[in-house]
């Protein structure tokens, strides 16, 4: 990920995805959203707004419509899920969108992981300019990343036996994506390519960011190229069955009605592979956040 040139090397970058007006953007979703559910008019949009938090690798528009369709009034709390602008710090090389909307999709119809509502997928530019989808809004809560949860809200505020039921039914969810049957031939675009593994293609993966987005700018980090080659060292003989892994494994990606998952978000880093590849990110995360606090 190297620099613009003209960028000073102790510039301060701010990471943002976004420096897009919501009120604009939904403007430009009427003409197309009366279209998508056939209106006789024109639709209302109200209540536009962009989370408070949220990741860094995609924007999300939330808002309010209300429609005259051909079946009668109708209305809806949605979610347009926008590829990062051009000018943003990027989070990945490419960001395939329509290939998210794809993979969701069959995850719904294949499984019994909880997930929002796919409503309207636009691959190409459309009338916002990038490829988006939208999906229903979920009502729930999030744990915060920024500041991470362990510093408070009301995750931390929550009994032992609350967090420690948090924690049961989120593993469960790592469990329901695990045992779609079939992965390879569900979700054929995540397949390795001939002659090599999930696994081997995962860790290569990994090695090619770790490039793209520090050491080829000439930021080296020890410990990391340390752990690249431990795994050669240690490669294992049986790494066991792929499953698809949800890639983003984290109860920031999960919202949370009380303290039961109820949407899981975020599958920009979906990947076949052994079921231990969402299980270490899961708990990596914990320690991370946990450590720093």
């Amino acid at each position: 990920m190297t620099a613009p040139a003209e960028r000073s090397p102790t510039e301060r970058v701010k990471m943002t995805v976004s420096q897009r007006d919501a009120p604009a953007l939904a403007q430009a979703l009427t003409d197309w959203l009366a279209a998508q559910v056939g209106a006789a008019g024109r639709p209302v949009i109200s209540n536009v707004r962009m989370p408070a938090s949220g990741g860094l690798s995609s924007t999300s528009l939330l808002f309010d419509a209300e429609w005259d369709g051909p079946d009668g009034p109708g209305r809806g709390s949605f979610v347009a899920r926008m590829a990062p602008e051009d000018q943003a710090v990027p989070v990945f090389p490419r960001y395939d969108l329509p290939g998210q909307f794809t993979l969701i999709e069959q995850v719904a119809a294949r499984g019994e992981v909880p997930l929002p509502r796919l409503r309207w997928n636009q691959p190409d530019g459309g009338p916002l300019g990038t490829a988006f989808f939208v999906m229903d809004q979920v009502a729930g809560r999030v744990p915060l990343d920024n500041p991470p949860y362990v510093f408070g809200g009301w995750l931390a505020e929550a009994s032992d036996d609350d967090r420690a039921a948090l924690e049961r039914d989120s593993v469960a969810v790592l469990a329901q994506v695990h045992a779609i049957a079939e992965p390879a031939a569900a979700f054929p675009a995540l397949a390795p390519p001939a002659g090599t593994t999930a696994l081997r293609q995962h860790v290569t993966g990994q090695q090619d960011y770790y490039r793209w987005a520090l050491a080829a700018d000439g930021l080296r980090i020890p410990i990391i190229e340390r752990g690249l080659d431990w795994l050669e060292q240690h490669w294992p003989a049986d790494p066991g069955p792929d499953v698809l892994c949800w890639g983003d494994a984290r109860i920031g990606n999960i919202i949370y009605e009380g303290f039961t998952p109820v949407a899981v978000l975020d599958w920009e880093m979906a990947a076949l592979g052994p079921r231990e590849l969402d299980l270490g990110w899961f708990i990596f995360l914990h320690r991370f956040f946990q450590d720093i606090a």
